[in-house]
Parts: structure tokens; sequence; C-alpha cells
């Protein structure tokens, strides 16, 4: 695990500062399998997974939902059959902050073991 997947995240305020974009750049090599997205010029960190029926990714979506209350920091989740995208951003700063980046890293580390469990 990385360092950045060790961290925990801290609580915001609408003036907590914003990801600058030297750390983009040497956080996104951590999680390279998100993208930057945006929405309403929002950016945000947006990944889709991809699983075989619909136990699988509901039983992810609830790992991702509970590492979300133990952390005090929430995604948006879409879950459907075979997939579930996940989008990290900071909402008190409508932009990403370094605990969108922890918990993307945190979010890969839970598929991995998905994964593992579940070979192809």
């Amino acid at each position: 695990m990385s360092q950045l997947g060790s961290e925990k995240c801290v609580a915001c305020r609408a003036d907590s500062p914003k990801v600058t974009q030297a750390e983009i750049n040497n956080l996104l090599p951590e999680i390279p399998d998100w993208e930057i997205t945006s929405e309403k010029e929002v950016p945000q960190l947006t990944r889709l997974f991809s699983f075989k029926g619909f136990s699988a990714p509901t039983d992810f979506t609830m790992a991702i939902a509970s590492l979300a209350e133990e952390q005090g920091h929430h995604p948006r989740i879409i879950l459907e059959w075979g997939k579930v995208s996940v989008s990290w951003w900071t909402h008190k700063i409508r932009n990403l902050h370094r605990n969108d980046f922890i918990m993307a890293k945190k979010t890969d580390d839970i598929f991995s073991k998905f994964l593992d469990k579940n070979p192809d």
C-alpha cells in the first residue's frame, strides 16, 4: 500500500485549500485508473469499476459506504449490474482536496481485495 492509502481524511472547511496542479501531478500516478472529470465546473476524481453480476458490485458499494462513514468523507456512488461508478470531490470547497486522492486510493485498495477474492 502506498503512503496515500495509509493516510486519513482531515476535516475540511469552506476555506480549506484545494490541491494545486503540482500536487495533482504528484498524486495522480498513485491512482492511475482515476480520471479528473468536471460537473458544473466542479472537478472530481471518477472511476468505473467492473464486476460480474450484481452481488459483487453491491458488496463493493457497501464497503465504500462503510469507509466513507469511517473517514467522514462521502462520494457519489452509482451502482448498476456489473459496474460501480465512484466520484470523489470535496463538497465544501467545490474542488479537489488531498482527501479525495486518499479516498480514491483507499477505494482502489478495497477493489483489489475484491479482485483477490474473485479472480477472472
